[in-house]
């Protein structure tokens, strides 16, 4: 595909205008966006669909991505319906007006879309694909797909990361988040439970979150700081009373996962470990001091003297303000 004399962004409105004018019709078009990844990913996405919202304030915005993540997709504000769609293998997706790619560089992602055959496709330039900008793999997630839309002449705040804040069903609690799915960003059992261990003994009243299949690796580390039994949520919860929790906590502890982006929408202080990745390119942003990420290249390298420490400093930056 290649680029006509039109803007990027004059194509796309007209597309959606031709649409709006259409005698008969029920809607004024649908944006179609896919970004069929996790929490942390769909957190990391929200500036991006807040920017086609505001792009497109009549359109219904579909988010094709997991059914589970219907309750956090409903929590950005942004999103009218979630079209079941984990991974890219291949599905029947619906036809849109307009077809945003923001689950990766393509071309199989692209080629998702394309087999809709939506009346345009916004993505990076890939093979075959030549409409968009370039992929740049030092780039921060949130500010990549920023980058991407405002090529296109759609724009976005980078900044604008905040979640709904659901209804409460705990307050002032700790929450202690072990779990990861890859293995390079799980901190081991015996550090996340002495950091667990110190913090009940500071008063903190810590809980300890995980997936149904993260539920053993929550339980072995409450055991190991001495919590009772009934700290272990992890297995007991979906994505929404995940973001509740999350939104109501006093500190969240975590790796680099789906948790650490949710304290960043919730402004909740928060201590996340990294592993391989740095927090250049998934971390909060930096102007934030309520929130503290650790990284040495290697997540071992992280001592459990330092997280506490961090507590002690988002803790005292929140007191401060």
């Amino acid at each position: 595909m290649t680029r006509s004399a039109m803007t990027p962004s004059s194509m796309i409105k007209a597309s959606l205008k031709s649409l709006e004018q259409h005698e008969g019709r029920p809607d004024h078009g649908m944006v179609l966006v896919l970004r069929a990844l996790g929490i942390g990913d769909l957190a990391a996405g929200v500036p991006a669909l807040r920017g086609l919202r505001a792009a497109f304030p009549r359109a219904r915005l579909a988010l094709a991505a997991p059914a589970w993540l219907r309750p956090l997709a409903a929590l950005t504000g942004a999103v009218d319906e979630v079209v079941p769609c984990d991974g890219l293998a291949p599905r029947p997706l619906p036809r849109a007006d307009l077809a945003v790619n923001l689950h990766g560089r393509g071309p199989e992602s692209h080629r998702l879309l394309a087999a809709s055959a939506p009346g345009r496709l916004l993505g990076f330039a890939t093979a075959g694909f030549d409409d968009g900008p370039v992929w740049t793999y030092e780039e921060h997630e949130v500010h990549r797909w920023c980058r991407m839309l405002e090529w296109y002449g759609i724009r976005c705040d980078a900044a604008d990361l905040a979640l709904r804040r659901p209804r409460a069903i705990r307050e002032g609690h700790t929450v202690v988040h072990p779990g990861a799915k890859a293995a390079e960003r799980r901190w081991p059992v015996d550090r996340y439970a002495a950091v667990a261990a110190a913090l009940r003994e500071r008063g903190h009243d810590v809980v300890v979150t995980g997936s149904p299949a993260e539920r053993p690796l929550a339980a072995a580390v409450a055991a190991a700081a001495g919590l009772p039994a009934r700290s272990v949520l992890a297995g007991g919860t979906d994505v929404g009373d995940l973001a509740a929790l999350v939104a109501h906590a006093r500190l969240v502890v975590s790796g680099d996962t789906g948790v650490a982006h949710l304290a960043t929408g919730y402004g909740t202080p928060s201590v996340t470990l990294f592993g391989p990745v740095p927090p250049r390119l998934w971390g909060p942003p930096p102007d934030r001091p309520q929130h503290r990420p650790l990284w040495h290249g290697a997540l071992l390298a992280v001592t459990v003297d330092e997280v506490l420490s961090a507590v002690d400093g988002v803790l005292d930056a929140v007191a401060a303000q």
